[in-house]
């Protein structure tokens, strides 16, 4: 039997495509595939909040109506009766990103919900119990996928959504902004506390041009910013909730720099006297290690002669072999039992 190309939560939705035949589809949530392009519908429309999956859904058939956003504009939902949404694996993002569709979805819109059940997709049926009744119609491929009828419209005010702390850095006061979703959103992750240690212990690599890839909520980059004002900061990140949350921290923090999208060096054309990431390892629940490869194999063409990649990884994670292959210079700048910062120079 022929393995499908699509997720489990696309393979639920296509046992139901008679369904949509003659809806006007909005595809939104934590898309994992290329299913929404050939989905059988009136019309589709598309939106992403991962930049990753912008890209390799902008080349399809529906590329035109593929956006990439933090939130879609008033005219995406006009004529629009249906919304398939892909439930990602953190509850609050999924919370913020239904707030923000179910406000502007027209009355009367079917709206369907699909998720694996070990993102927690049931706790949707709590989640909306104020809003209508949600029924659980199938259950298949470990997923579940819910409906309901849209009767009427949710609140959302975005900034009610905004989260933000305070860190004391070398006696530099920075405040943090983040929305639902964004790493360290709470509180600086052990994994960040130790890179930006080992990289303030080593200050002569910071200078010239640095870029954050994989930049979160912005803390690498404001407190580098913050402690060396002369350098020239550029920031990148797939996630549309995370290039907002960089740009608000930033502006918080009086730091100028450049915050783009790019899926890790496809959107950066310069190069940079020191790249420094906490890279992800995950993409939703499964364990990725495309982004982090393409981050240690492509580095040396954005370093500037003499320059320098510093990433922070668990220390279980095998990215000691990859950096060695890749780079005449590899050490380890800071250590604990649960991380390892390296240093690569070439």
């Amino acid at each position: 039997m022929a393995t499908s190309a699509f997720s489990p939560a696309s393979q639920v939705i296509e046992r139901h495509q008679s369904t949509f035949n003659d809806k006007n589809v909005i595809i939104a949530g934590d898309i994992q595939d290329s299913y929404p392009s050939v989905i059988n519908a009136k019309q589709v429309k598309i939106h992403c909040n991962q930049f990753h999956t912008y890209l390799r859904l902008k080349n399809s058939s529906r590329g035109a109506q593929t956006f990439f956003s933090l939130l879609p504009n008033a005219e995406f939902y006009q004529g629009m009766d249906t919304l398939i949404y892909y439930w990602p694996k953190s509850k609050s993002e999924a919370q913020f990103q239904l707030s923000y569709l179910l406000h502007n979805m027209p009355k009367g819109s079917d709206i369907f919900i699909v998720g694996e059940n070990r993102t927690g997709v049931k706790s949707v049926e709590g989640l909306l119990a104020d809003f209508g009744t949600i029924q659980k119609i199938d259950s298949a491929r470990r997923c579940g996928l819910y409906h309901f009828q849209a009767e009427s419209r949710l609140a959302f005010d975005l900034t009610e959504w905004w989260q933000s702390y305070q860190l004391t850095i070398e006696n530099q006061e920075i405040e943090i902004k983040s929305l639902p979703g964004v790493f360290s959103q709470k509180g600086l992750d052990a994994g960040s506390e130790l890179l930006l240690n080992a990289l303030i212990e080593h200050a002569d690599i910071i200078k010239g041009n640095v870029l954050d890839v994989g930049c979160g909520s912005g803390i690498l980059s404001s407190v580098i910013g913050k402690l060396y004002p002369d350098i020239d900061l550029t920031l990148s990140d797939v996630s549309s909730a995370a290039i907002e949350s960089s740009k608000a921290t930033l502006a918080s923090n009086h730091i100028k720099a450049q915050v783009v999208p790019s899926d890790v060096f496809s959107h950066l054309r310069d190069k940079y006297h020191l790249i420094m990431s906490n890279p992800p390892f995950h993409d939703g629940k499964q364990t990725s290690y495309v982004a982090v490869n393409s981050l240690i194999k492509e580095a040396k063409k954005h370093l500037k002669l003499n320059g320098y990649l510093c990433i922070v990884a668990n220390s279980f994670l095998p990215y000691q072999t990859l950096l060695d292959e890749t780079f005449k210079r590899v050490e380890v700048l800071a250590q604990t039992t649960k991380f390892k910062v390296y240093l690569a120079s070439h």
